[in-house]
């Protein structure tokens, strides 16, 4: 199977061992004398519209990538943050302002 860099954008990353939702393939880092693909690159959520900057950037080795199936790419990578059900850390700005 061959994929093109906007095929992978379109993909989500889903954590194997706790199925949580990463993100979006928002970038990609590759070795340019070889050609070959280092890291899968997920940004962070933006906080107020981008006006107060993001969450840290998801960087995932492309050795911890399972499976790049039609609509998922599947990571077993170690991220502290990611529980049995829960997503990567997300800030709530409107949500912290009402409790």
């Amino acid at each position: 199977m061959t994929c093109c860099f906007e095929d992978l954008r379109n993909k989500e990353i889903i954590h194997v061992k706790t199925g949580s939702k990463i993100g979006f393939v928002d970038d990609v880092v590759f070795e340019t004398r070889t050609a070959k693909i280092c890291d899968l690159i997920v940004f962070g959520q933006s906080r107020f519209f981008g006006l107060f900057g993001r969450d840290d950037d998801f960087v995932i080795p492309w050795n911890d990538v399972e499976v790049i199936g039609g609509d998922t790419i599947l990571v077993s990578c170690d991220f502290p943050q990611l529980s049995a059900n829960s997503a990567p850390k997300r800030r709530r700005f409107m949500g912290s302002l009402l409790k």
